[in-house]
């Protein structure tokens, strides 16, 4: 065996006791620190506060389920095709969380930490100006932003509003948040239209003000959803649609002809 040392402040197990940050782990935390607060410490290395553990665990909640995504029919259908994994089942609804859904609020994050530079607006008029420079900005390069509109809740997400009011009740609104906020008050200007602020980027926000890892964010909204997948299948084993859905499909399939695939052509501007 080497005698190389391989140092960690999360878990380590001698013969008779368990730490984890630097804390017992059967006396200290088992049944003392609730799984949200403990997954903050864990991402952080620091305990949140009573304030930020509520936020983060609302945010968690936001983002458990939604319903009939591709995340929980991917769940069904998988384990539908093999029962006998449900690891399987619930790592295929966790590999579909991507730009679309769920890598939203990543993506969210990130995109107000990389607008944010010092000295940070001080009213709501700077926020304002900052939000309409970055809407100009996106829509002169034909981006989207992210967070900006939602498939169903067209009309607004009833998470956001809650959200940036647990926020402000707990005292950790920030930054990006501010931004995030300003960004739904400006954009109509740039748009034309008016879009809803989702909820998945709300939460990318949120969790950024509450100083958590941006690399992590997305793993975050997977933490959370990996509780909706085991609640879609449990509820798979007592109410199972799986298989209606595969043969939904299956029996609907239409041949036709085959449609070969065109390579872009290469245009004299290229060369």
């Amino acid at each position: 065996m080497s005698d190389r040392e391989y140092e960690t402040a999360l878990g380590a197990a001698s013969p008779d006791r368990i730490t984890l940050l630097g804390h017992d782990l059967v006396e200290d935390v088992m049944g003392q620190v609730g799984f949200g607060e403990l997954a903050f410490w864990l991402a952080t290395q620091r305990r949140p506060s009573p304030g930020e553990t509520r936020v983060f665990e609302a945010v968690l909640a936001a983002l458990a389920d939604h319903g009939y995504t591709p995340t929980a029919i991917v769940t069904r259908l998988t384990h539908l095709s093999a029962p006998d994994s449900v690891q399987g089942a619930i790592a295929a609804g966790l590999l579909a969380g991507g730009s679309r859904f769920l890598g939203v609020t990543e993506d969210c994050g990130r995109f107000l930490h990389d607008q944010l530079t010092a000295p940070l607006p001080t009213d709501d008029a700077g926020w304002d100006e900052l939000a309409l420079r970055v809407v100009t900005e996106q829509r002169a390069q034909m981006r989207f932003v992210p967070g900006l509109g939602h498939h169903v809740h067209k009309q607004g997400d009833p998470r956001t509003p809650k959200l940036m009011a647990l926020a402000a009740e707990e005292g950790v609104t920030g930054p990006h948040l501010a931004l995030f906020t300003a960004i739904g008050r400006v954009h109509p200007q740039v748009l034309g239209k008016t879009l809803p602020l989702n909820g998945a980027g709300v939460c990318g926000a949120v969790l950024a003000d509450l100083g958590l890892p941006l690399e992590l964010l997305r793993g975050f909204a997977l933490l959370a959803r990996t509780a909706g997948l085991i609640g879609q299948l449990a509820e798979e084993l007592r109410h199972p649609v799986a298989n209606d859905i595969f043969l939904s499909v299956d029996l609907h399939n239409k041949p036709v002809d085959p449609d070969p695939y065109q390579p872009p052509s290469i245009s004299e501007e290229g060369r």
